[in-house]
């Protein structure tokens, strides 16, 4: 059975999402916080059922304890950061796949933003959290430039028409970024006419694709002629690239 999904807005640029298959389950991917999330389930007159998180900030797992007080909602997160994730009932992780109804979902493990971070990803559809953001991704807190790349190579692979489910509102930003990187991409200067558009009335940009990240995200184009020469690194190997153009984003 084909899956829903609907974008739940928090704090100021966050992003919960509302998962339901229409037989009586629903999950809540990082929920920041608990009201917007309660609205969303009532608006559609839904009851949740699950709190999935892919990291241990705050912005994303802060409502886990009242969501699972107020419904009695399972907590799935990271096995490997169970420690840090509120609430938590299971632990997910590659090795082991995960059932929601019906569906398996492949837990991906995708560290450097934090040690533990995972994605969910289900049939056509990704959750990524903070490692894999429209044209960007999250910052080193607890990891390396070599594991990042790592992470969003892992992430590459998905087919191209896989829907990407981010946690933050990041993308006009990150895209202003990739223009300095890549002046020259023409379907980045296309997708920014897009993000623009969308920006001024206030409308979200996500999903995005992983076809489309591969065309315009700088952090998934290190190989890309245009970048190192940009960044003077003709001949350098992918991670050294990708630690460069992350230190640039970082300072940007």
């Amino acid at each position: 059975m084909s899956m829903n999904v609907a974008l739940v807005p928090c704090l100021i640029d966050n992003y919960a999402y509302l998962v339901w298959d229409g037989l009586g389950l629903c999950a809540v991917v990082d929920p920041s916080e608990p009201e917007p999330v309660r609205k969303s389930l009532a608006e559609r007159g839904l009851k949740l059922t699950h709190v999935l998180n892919t990291h241990h900030h705050l912005d994303h797992c802060g409502g886990n304890l009242a969501l699972k007080e107020e419904f009695g909602a399972e907590v799935v997160g990271p096995a490997k950061d169970r420690e840090r994730i509120p609430g938590i009932d299971v632990g997910v992780g590659e090795e082991e796949s995960w059932t929601f109804g019906s569906q398996t979902v492949r837990v991906l493990e995708i560290p450097a933003h934090t040690r533990g971070h995972i994605a969910f990803v289900f049939d056509n559809f990704a959750f990524t959290g903070d490692t894999l953001f429209a044209m960007g991704c999250g910052r080193l807190f607890e990891g390396t430039p070599a594991m990042m790349w790592s992470s969003l190579s892992k992430l590459a692979q998905l087919s191209d028409d896989t829907k990407i489910y981010c946690g933050h509102e990041y993308t006009l930003s990150n895209g202003r970024f990739a223009l300095t990187m890549e002046p020259d991409n023409l379907d980045l200067q296309a997708r920014m006419r897009d993000v623009e558009a969308l920006r001024k009335k206030n409308a979200p940009t996500i999903p995005s694709m992983i076809g489309l990240e591969k065309k315009t995200n700088p952090f998934l184009r290190p190989d890309s002629s245009q970048i190192r020469a940009t960044l003077n690194m003709k001949d350098a190997d992918n991670v050294a690239v990708f630690g460069e153009i992350r230190k640039r984003k970082d300072n940007f």
